[in-house]
């Protein structure tokens, strides 16, 4: 039944899709470039690509050669409008809980939020008097600005050619859209993919010569914590952690919420019933921040427990030596 109802209206939202594309690509909705480099990261399906630690990655190394990036996102779920650029007054509900998360793990590089990426690259040229590259986040769909280079996220097990578009399948935009990106990176590929693996990707891809492919894991940060934890998550995907959280807690149990989900006092009630059970709470770094705002902490601890988030960055599964240069090419190039 599902299927009869949501193939339609899939259609639907296609021609949709599909139409307000061409009228970018006819000039009849308007686009711009932007004289700083901009780095664009995002995905073609809805969530659950693994974005943010791209951009932490893209970050880290754009610091560690010399450049001072700054990160513009939209802010998804925060309780503001227009462009804010954080500081020490901001919170998730000023500025998002992604963006949140960036501001306190790199609080030398300028986040900013605003709906309108356009205006919120040229504020932030306004207000930054050094500022040599802006990484987006979730940039594919935002056409208003020609982005200068952009890096295409998509799941191993879950790649876009195999998905269709919403509300059948997750995909947001169009599947040809892809060739618009000057790198794709597969991302979220397991600890046992071999090369010919990756050849059969790179075979069913079929990208063109222009386009880089890339292949990606997710690198947890090891577990030194005694104890069962009650792994707690507002993510799209957290099955990629539980896998990780199994290996060394045979016993951890998930309680999931939606993706971005905030945290109501019914939900921190029913949250603590539940850790009774455990020794710990283990969470990931976007939920923290959420979590932050609420109870939780000060009522784990006061039954001697504790709520610890779990970090995880990118590991390449092919010489990462190759997307260092793509992404640092281009900003040499286009840096004013």
């Amino acid at each position: 039944m599902y299927h009869i109802v949501s193939i339609p209206l899939s259609g639907l939202y296609t021609f949709g899709v599909a139409i307000r594309h061409v009228l970018f690509d006819q000039r009849l909705l308007p686009s711009f470039s932007v004289d700083v480099p901009t780095i664009g990261v995002g995905n073609l399906a809805v969530g659950g690509t693994g974005k943010t630690p791209m951009v932490e990655y893209l970050l880290r190394l754009l610091l560690d050669n010399g450049y001072r990036p700054a990160v513009l996102s939209r802010g998804y779920k925060r309780k503001t409008h227009g462009f804010r650029l954080a500081d020490s007054e901001s919170t998730v509900e000023t500025i998002g809980d992604e963006a949140m998360q960036l501001h306190r793990k790199f609080p030398e590089v300028p986040v900013a939020v605003c709906e309108n990426r356009v205006r919120g690259v040229k504020q932030l040229q306004r207000q930054l008097t050094k500022l040599d590259v802006v990484v987006l986040d979730d940039a594919m769909q935002h056409r208003a600005l020609r982005c200068g280079f952009t890096i295409l996220l998509t799941p191993y097990d879950h790649l876009y050619i195999d998905d269709h578009m919403l509300p059948w399948g997750t995909l947001r935009d169009l599947p040809s859209r892809a060739l618009t990106a000057d790198a794709v990176v597969v991302t979220k590929c397991p600890d046992s993919i071999r090369p010919i693996d990756m050849r059969v990707v790179d075979n069913r891809l079929h990208l063109p010569t222009f386009q880089q492919l890339h292949f990606t894991g997710l690198s947890y940060a090891p577990m030194e914590q005694e104890g069962t934890p009650l792994v707690l998550c507002g993510i799209a995907r957290p099955k990629y952690m539980m896998r990780y959280v199994s290996k060394h807690y045979p016993k951890a149990e998930l309680m999931a919420y939606p993706d971005h989900h905030h945290y109501t006092p019914a939900d921190i009630d029913a949250i603590m019933q539940r850790a009774a059970d455990f020794d710990f709470v283990l969470t990931t770094e976007k939920d923290i921040q959420r979590l932050r705002t609420t109870s939780l902490v000060d009522r784990l601890q006061a039954q001697n427990k504790r709520l610890i988030a779990l970090p995880v960055s990118v590991r390449f599964c092919t010489p990462k030596e190759l997307f260092d240069r793509q992404i640092l090419t281009y900003v040499r190039e286009n840096k004013k």
